[in-house]
């Protein structure tokens, strides 16, 4: 794992980098929105979503300026997202990150405002890209549909409109694979896209991968939320039990909810059979996943 985490370290100030200079300057008007979204974009985290779109990169040899709009553009919506996200009238959370949420170091109207102005950006990033515009449609019709109220934001309904419900183990699973898993999917499938045709049994594969990584986040998530601590986590514990979410271990339990998780990360393995080495990052990202502690 040696050689994973330096490549973490180094993808991570990559991203960092990227993402710097895609966000408009805080001294520009309107000042106060810009330096809300560089408070809430680059304010660390895990970068798992970059991670994946630059282990593919790796694996299909695609350059590094096409990664690095395509990984800002997705870490733009994710940041975005985990401002809606926070406010009073969703998860209702002060904390994101360790420091307080966008809302709070702010107010809300212009968190409301900052997720607005990322959202829009990421895709001027992304249809600035250096590929051919017939590529960059392509990945703007995923990114988007991955996003949108067939994806992320659809997910996101469905959670809320189930708070304090009963939910059966199906329910839940196609509330994640649109909540979370929509956008980690889209972090494999808009670089595959630059090589493969989406019929293609590459693509295929690929694609498996994300949706298994995708879903084993969010069992982990899940897991982490019951197990962990605020100061361990980022963001208050216990949330989704305080709102009366079903969750994988509030069905299942924490012991099966962890064997899940294993069961997962085998299948996204099972999925990179045939490719060589050089998809060992995503074996790598696939075992990091499960074995997170925040």
């Amino acid at each position: 794992m040696t050689a994973f985490k330096d490549f973490q370290s180094a993808k991570t100030q990559q991203i960092e980098t990227a993402l710097a200079r895609y966000l408009p300057a805080s001294h520009i008007e309107p000042k106060r929105l810009h330096e809300a979204m560089r408070y809430s974009t680059l304010n660390g985290g895990k970068r798992i979503r970059a991670m994946l779109v630059y282990a593919t990169g790796n694996l299909l040899e695609i350059q590094q300026p096409i990664l690095d709009s395509i990984a800002s553009s997705i870490e733009l919506i994710h940041a975005y997202s985990l401002i809606h996200d926070d406010l009073p009238s969703m998860d209702d959370d002060d904390l994101r990150r360790g420091k307080p949420s966008c809302h709070k170091a702010f107010d809300e109207a212009t968190a409301i405002l900052t997720g607005d102005a990322l959202l829009t950006l990421a895709f001027n990033v992304l249809a600035k890209a250096d590929c051919s515009n017939e590529q960059k449609i392509t990945c703007i019709q995923l990114l988007s549909q991955a996003a949108g109220s067939r994806g992320m934001v659809g997910g996101q309904a469905i959670d809320l409109a189930n708070e304090g419900k009963s939910i059966s183990i199906a329910e839940i699973e196609n509330m994640h694979l649109h909540k979370t898993g929509a956008l980690i999917c889209s972090c494999i499938t808009l670089v595959a896209s630059l090589k493969f045709q989406t019929t293609d049994s590459q693509y295929r594969h690929l694609k498996h991968y994300a949706e298994c990584i995708g879903l084993a986040f969010q069992v982990q998530d899940d897991i982490l939320d019951e197990t962990s601590s605020t100061s361990t986590l980022g963001k208050t514990q216990g949330k989704d039990r305080q709102a009366e979410k079903s969750t994988y271990p509030s069905i299942l339990g924490l012991k099966a909810s962890k064997h899940l998780t294993k069961d997962l990360h085998d299948e996204a393995i099972q999925s990179l059979s045939n490719f060589d080495h050089r998809a060992n990052y995503l074996r790598d990202i696939a075992q990091f996943t499960i074995s997170r502690i925040s």
